[in-house]
């Protein structure tokens, strides 16, 4: 065991050399009706499979649903995947996310839990969905006394800069204490008013596709796009998952891809324990390494003690090295599942060398993938 850290280290720093950049993605346009054009028919290579996991479930697939789902059609997978109750859980997380619901303050009402399955059976569409988390007790305590709550439902519902609009955020403090008055051109009198209102406001819905648009595509919609969106969202409450299924299908997702961003620290979690363990990290798990990482400035060491705290675990899915009958393909298996692409013929090179060591054990390999920048995105 005494070499090991030393040949660690070394593939580290091979690894830190031989990472190229990815190949830039191919253009995109819209058509005339304002919605991006679809590409034709796309087959799931690796990479495409694991970032449409990593964006609709936030997770990567599990093995199983690689050998399921790799060379077959994305399209297939959209309709499978947007259909689930796990698909609308991970989008009801972003969601209390953004409203920075989260630990102590996320909502256990039943109304708020029956969220995801709501929606996947229709009962509710987004808008409805938000209605419902906006007017919980998690989200009051979350936002206490007027000022704080009706600035946070005027600017993260509306995107109204509430400096440039001071009388409707007075009236809608008057409204939070119980007055009468005229909130953004509709009259309440209670703080579920100020809720209801806003989300009746026709800016809402057009707020809501914006900052989904983007943290999907991660980049503005073209404006006549998220304004038809809107509208087909206010004629159909349930048009939401369609959105998503034509956005990932467009030309904008295919330069999304080569556009990597650090991954967010509950992300980082999830991912780790699927592609490591094969599973999700229980509640409590998922809860007590995303608030450690949370708490630092710069996650990226700890990052690495705690997959190779879960490499030495005795859990994770690695084969004894005597059981491994070709490096050679067993090193680019890794690379595929691991960081969503090919290994290069110099990777391939060194890392199998490096396993020939006998100081190299699987997991030594393993941690220099999971522990180098690239793995940390998405």
């Amino acid at each position: 065991m005494a070499g090991a850290i030393p040949l660690e280290r070394a593939l580290l720093g091979g690894l830190g050399a031989l990472f190229l950049a990815a190949p830039a993605a191919a253009q995109g346009t819209a058509d005339d009706d304002g919605l991006t054009e679809s590409v034709p028919a796309r087959v799931l290579e690796v990479g495409l499979l694991r970032a449409v996991y990593l964006d609709l479930l936030g997770r990567p697939p599990f093995l199983a649903e690689r050998e399921t789902w790799r060379g077959r059609q994305l399209a297939d997978l959209l309709n499978e995947l947007v259909d689930t109750r796990e698909f609308w859980e991970r989008w009801t997380d972003e969601q209390l996310y953004y409203f920075l619901l989260i630990d102590n303050f996320r909502p256990r009402s039943e109304r708020v839990v029956a969220i995801p399955e709501d929606l996947r059976s229709e009962r509710i569409g987004v808008k409805e969905a938000i209605h419902r988390i906006v007017l919980s007790s998690s989200f009051d305590q979350r936002n206490p006394g007027p000022d704080t709550f009706v600035t946070v439902v005027m600017e993260q519902l509306l995107g109204i800069t509430v400096q440039k609009s001071p009388r409707d955020l007075e009236i809608g403090k008057k409204l939070y204490d119980g007055g009468s008055g005229n909130f953004l051109g509709h009259k309440g009198n209670s703080q579920a008013d100020v809720v209801k209102i806003s989300i009746d406001d026709k800016r809402f819905l057009r707020e809501l596709i914006e900052r989904e648009y983007q943290r999907l595509l991660r980049r503005e919609p073209n404006g006549r796009d998220a304004a038809r969106w809107a509208s087909e969202l206010k004629r159909d409450p349930y048009a939401f998952g369609d959105f998503v299924k034509n956005w990932i299908l467009s030309p904008a997702y295919e330069e999304r891809l080569a556009e990597k961003i650090v991954q967010p620290n509950r992300l980082y979690v999830r991912t780790m324990y699927v592609d490591l363990v094969d599973r999700l990290p229980d509640k409590e798990e998922e809860r007590r390494m995303r608030g450690a990482l949370d708490g630092l400035s710069d996650p990226g060491p700890l990052r690495s003690v705690l997959a190779r705290l879960l490499l030495d675990s005795g859990t994770a899915r690695i084969p004894p090295k005597g059981e491994i009958e070709d490096p050679t393909a067993w090193v680019a298996g890794l690379f595929e599942r691991l960081l969503g692409r090919a290994v290069r013929p110099e990777e391939l090179k060194s890392f199998v060398t490096a396993f020939h060591d006998d100081a190299c054990s699987p997991s030594t390999v393993v941690y220099a993938i999971v522990s180098h920048p690239e793995y940390h995105a998405f």
